[in-house]
Order: structure tokens, then C-alpha cells, then sequence
């Protein structure tokens, strides 16, 4: 059994976002490649931060991406609990451990006395740090302190003169002089412990071989590391995945669309579609559209961009989904498809089935997400509207006085079907000098209100006789 075990350790505080989708997808295509076990970890220590919901939604959207976890919530596992909250004990234990081995010690300090050291050390122009009030303090006078129930915090004693390096995917290290870092909190007053002890306890006891995460969690891999080495356990492989920009340069926020995850849902965009961009952002591979089981075989993640940041660019990603949306089995497109149109239109969709899988069948290859269904299709639902001034952009004035005659002659007599009366007309009009061009743009703006799209001859065939009729004699002297 392979050795390698990686690990998407979220906080259930909101929503996902595009990294947290790409960290948990370059986790599962890693652990796909090298054989290994991939894990979902809930990171839920902050009480006032998190969110039963959250927590379900992360699980739910994972099994929408298609990222199935090995070890977890809902599957267990041996190396369980997966949720902080119900591994207290354990923290506890490790907690006593760092005590017996002097590594850390009791502080007592407030959030308003803290608050007044960092503006004393900015205003001497000195990097804000802890400065070891509490380390100083007798053992006689941290008793009193204790029995006096005086809150307080574990800190964890860095030893300011050691190097630490790390090694990383890539192959190369990255050193840490610990005298550029303070001792940090590893508890809370409430006795809750803090996302960097939690974190480094849990990839130690889980047997974490490779931690992949953001490269906003870079400065934390240093007080880690000062763990890992009191502890004397040996550390991962560390790979700190960068920062997804908007095309400003600016890490992506709320603002940019996008952001979340469910932007992306709600915007009628495919799962295939978001995993396959967020695994080729930053690679270079011979052919960009591939499946997740294909790029889990082909990624080198050796060579990945691995620092700075890279730009998140909707078009692009609005391209895979077009790509994907041809891609994906027709079944399934049809089935989505309906399912959006019934967002927009209701009831409206049922018993002309046939007809609107003819439409959306023509409108493949034309949207990019699923949300172009509603406005590509709203001239079959809905009456449209004419203006001369556009009318006046495709066909003359007299040479259109010449085709409604033509065509008003000919839906008089009826003397021709829907299937034979284009032919007729285009033969009708050659010699009124009107263009083949002309006369398909004035029908097609005469049955859907746009002089693009699709054919003629398909439109007759979509709408209805009586929709057909109507329209065209929408605009008949």
C-alpha cells in the first residue's frame, strides 16, 4: 500500500471558494497519481466561526466536483475522528507532552495589553512580536495567577537561534530563521486550541505524508516545523500551492465572479469544467481538455507553478465549459438543459418535449453555461418584439414591400408546406433582386427577434404552424 496520504482540511466558516476547490483538487489528483489516500478533514476549532451547514455543503461539493475522499466524515476511517471538535483529548495529550518537554508555557496576557505592545514596537519601528512577558514570569507567581482564575494561553517557546527547513515537492527546501518569528499561541482562553497547533497535530497523527495547501498558509509552516522538530517527528513534503489573482493582479475576493464555488453553479458552469481549468492553470500540457482520471496521469507536479500568483481568467474557463458542454453525453445535456429552462419558464416546458430537444440540440455548440439557454430560447416562449430601424439594417424598404407581397401571396394560397416554402421563396425573389442573405435574415428576424442563429428551414420545423403564421404576418402590409 502506498505511503502517501494528503489531505483538504477546510473550516466550515462560509463558503467554498476557487482555492479551496483547487487545493482539494491538486490533493486528489496527487493522491489518483501516486496511489495514495486522500482525506477530508473538517478544521471546525472555531466556535464562533463555524457552521453545521458549512460543513455540509463542503461534503456536498465535493461529491458535485467528483472529488471522493478515501478517510473522512460520512466514510471513517482508521485514523479518525475527522472533525477537530471530537479530537479535544488528543490535543490535550500532545498539549501535556510540549509542557513535560519545557517547549511551552502560560500567558496571561490580554488582547488590549498585546494590542499596546504591537503599537509600541510599530511606533519604534520594530516588527510586532510577542515579547516573552509571560516567560519570565516565577513559577510561584503563574500559580498565583492560576489559582486566581486569571485567563490565560498556551504559548509555544520557538528557539529563536535554530534554522528550519522544509522540504518541498519541487525538490528543493525552504530554511526559516527562527529569529524573525515570536512565540505563538497554540490555545485559546476558552481552553480551545488554535488552527496551527490542531493542524500540525492532526497531520502528525494521520501520518500525513504531503501537506498541499495555499501559499497564504506559508508563514504557519514555520511555527509547524518548530513543533515538529520539539516533537521530534518527521515532517512532510510541504507544497504551497499560489494564490489565484483576479486580472488586476489582486488576490481574488468577493467581488470578482467567480469567487465562490457556487457563482460557478449558479452561473450554469460543469464541474468537468471547473476541475479541468483549475488543474491546467499553471501547467503546461499538450492537450488542455482532459478529464480529471486523464490529468491525474499527466500532471507533472514537479514542474506546476508553485509561488507568486496566477490569474483566474473567466473566459477561459467559460471556454472549457463550452467544450465540456459538447463533450458531455447528450442525455445528460438534454436532462440539465430542461432543468434550467424550467427555471426561467416553468410549466411552459412540458408536452413539446420533442420540439425542445430539437432547439437545444441547434444550441450546443452556441452557449458557453448554461444560463445562455433562457434568453437563446425566450423567442420560442415568449411574443416577440419588431422594430423598423433594425428591419431597416437587413432588407430595403421597397425590396421589403416586394417580399411580404411575395410572402402574403403565398400564405394565402397555401399552396406550399412549411418544408417546401423556403425553397419556393428563394427562387421567387432572385429575380426582385433580393439576396439569399436578405431573405433568411428577415425571416429568421421575423420568427425569433434576432437576424442570427438558427436556420430557417429549422425553425419552421421548431414552432409551432400557428406561431410560424402569426409571425410572419406580424409585420404584412
Amino acid at each position: 500500500m502506498s505511503s502517501i496520504r494528503v489531505r483538504f482540511a477546510p473550516s466550515p466558516t462560509g463558503f467554498m471558494h476557487l482555492g479551496n476547490v483547487r487545493a482539494a483538487l491538486i490533493n486528489y489528483l496527487f493522491a489518483r497519481q501516486k496511489g495514495g489516500t486522500f482525506i477530508l478533514r473538517i478544521e471546525d476549532t472555531d466556535n464562533q466561526r463555524n457552521f453545521d451547514e458549512a460543513r455540509t455543503k463542503i461534503i456536498e461539493d465535493l461529491a458535485w466536483l467528483g472529488l471522493s475522499y478515501q478517510e473522512g466524515p460520512l466514510v471513517g476511517g482508521a485514523y479518525g475522528p475527522y472533525q477537530q471538535s471530537e479530537r479535544t483529548a488528543l490535543y490535550q495529550e500532545k498539549l501535556a507532552e510540549l509542557v513535560s518537554l519545557g517547549r511551552v508555557y502560560r500567558c496571561f496576557c490580554t488582547n488590549e495589553q498585546l494590542e499596546e505592545k504591537r503599537k509600541l514596537q510599530q511606533a519604534a519601528g520594530k516588527p510586532p512580536r510577542y515579547d516573552r512577558t509571560c516567560l519570565l514570569l516565577s513559577s510561584d507567581k503563574i500559580q498565583r495567577k492560576v489559582e486566581a482564575g486569571i485567563p490565560f494561553i498556551w504559548r509555544f517557546k520557538i528557539n529563536e537561534h535554530q534554522l528550519l527547513s522544509i522540504r518541498t515537492v519541487s525538490g528543493h527546501s525552504i530554511e526559516f530563521d527562527m529569529q524573525h518569528f515570536s512565540d505563538f499561541a497554540i490555545s485559546r482562553n476558552d481552553g480551545s486550541f488554535t488552527f496551527i497547533f490542531v493542524n500540525f497535530i492532526d497531520d502528525w497523527l494521520m501520518n500525513i505524508s504531503h501537506v498541499i495547501r495555499g501559499e497564504d498558509h506559508l508563514s504557519n509552516t514555520a511555527s509547524q516545523a518548530a513543533m515538529y522538530d520539539a516533537c521530534a517527528v518527521k515532517m512532510p513534503t510541504f507544497w504551497h500551492l499560489p494564490i489565484i489573482c483576479n486580472d488586476l493582479g489582486e488576490k481574488l475576493s468577493k467581488r470578482d465572479f467567480g469567487f465562490s464555488l457556487n457563482d460557478l453553479r449558479e452561473g450554469g458552469f460543469l464541474p468537468e469544467a471547473i476541475i479541468n481549468y483549475l488543474a491546467v492553470m499553471g501547467a503546461s500540457v499538450a492537450e488542455e481538455v482532459q478529464s480529471k482520471e486523464d490529468l491525474a496521469k499527466i500532471l507533472c507536479f514537479e514542474k506546476l507553478t508553485s509561488h507568486g500568483g496566477i490569474r483566474y481568467d473567466l473566459a477561459k474557463l467559460q471556454w472549457f465549459n463550452h467544450q465540456w458542454l459538447n463533450k458531455i453525453p447528450l442525455e445528460r445535456y438534454l436532462k440539465t438543459s430542461f432543468e434550467w429552462l424550467a427555471k426561467t419558464y416553468g410549466d411552459r416546458i412540458y408536452g413539446q418535449e420533442v420540439a425542445l430537444e430539437r432547439l437545444l440540440i441547434l444550441l450546443r455548440s452556441e452557449i458557453k453555461t448554461y444560463t445562455d439557454l433562457a434568453p437563446l430560447t425566450r423567442f420560442y416562449f415568449e411574443d416577440i418584439q419588431h422594430d423598423a430601424e433594425t428591419l431597416a439594417t437587413i432588407i430595403s424598404i421597397e425590396k421589403r414591400e416586394q417580399l411580404f407581397y411575395l410572402l402574403d401571396t403565398q400564405l394565402r394560397s397555401g399552396a406550399h408546406t412549411f418544408g417546401t416554402l423556403l425553397e419556393h421563396l428563394k427562387k421567387e425573389v432572385k429575380p426582385l433582386g433580393i439576396s439569399t442573405k436578405e431573405l433568411l435574415q428577415t425571416l429568421r428576424y421575423l420568427l425569433t427577434g434576432s437576424t442570427h442563429g438558427i436556420g430557417v428551414n429549422d425553425l419552421f420545423a421548431i414552432l409551432p404552424e400557428a406561431t410560424v403564421i402569426t409571425r410572419l404576418k406580424m409585420l404584412l402590409p
